[in-house]
């Protein structure tokens, strides 16, 4: 019986040191990293994860809960978001704080106060703003997003359809819990 890459994965990992697997872990991006962590015994699994800081764990613990096809299962929670009210200047501040991974930030996220999303500001959009001009009045509002239990057929038609790079992923109360790449 061929094994699939995480299960072999998910032997080296059962077969290391938890110190040495937590550092493994942390090079991943967090849906593969959630991925590998679902196949490796509960014992490990827990052992784990009670390494990890508090924040880390409950990314891993959220992303496990969704079903490895969907969209929850292949999002990353890697992905730039932030208020509508804040201006195009406050925007660029926010960037350079978070110091984001290069290879997620395809747009800018716009969420309410409650994390809800409300639009979508590419970089482009963003760098080309007045500084002092809301985001609310440059961000394509309303953007498309999917469930996070789409399944990834639906995702695929959807990233197809209006050729983006990143599609974003919400609960059922539209809050914004994270994105599936184009590459993923």
């Amino acid at each position: 019986v061929e094994q699939t890459e995480q299960e072999r994965q998910g032997e080296v990992v059962e077969g290391s040191a938890l110190g040495r697997a937590d550092v493994l872990l942390e090079e991943m991006a967090p849906y593969d990293a959630a991925d590998l962590v679902a196949y490796l015994s509960d014992e490990t699994r827990e052992e784990l994860l009670a390494l990890k800081e508090r924040d880390e764990a409950e990314e891993l613990g959220g992303l496990l809960a969704y079903p490895e096809d969907t969209a929850g299962g292949t999002m990353t929670t890697e992905f730039v978001a932030v208020e509508a009210h804040l201006t195009a200047a406050q925007t660029i501040e926010r960037l350079r704080e978070l110091e984001p991974d290069a290879e997620t930030i395809y747009y800018v996220y716009v969420v309410d106060d409650a994390g809800r999303l409300v639009g979508v500001l590419s970089l482009r959009d963003l760098i080309v703003a007045k500084p002092e001009t809301p985001i609310g009045e440059v961000m394509i509002a309303d953007p498309v997003a999917v469930q996070a239990l789409a399944d990834r057929d639906e995702v695929a038609a959807m990233v197809a359809r209006y050729n983006l790079l990143a599609i974003p992923v919400v609960d059922s109360n539209r809050r914004l819990i994270g994105i599936v790449p184009v590459a993923d």
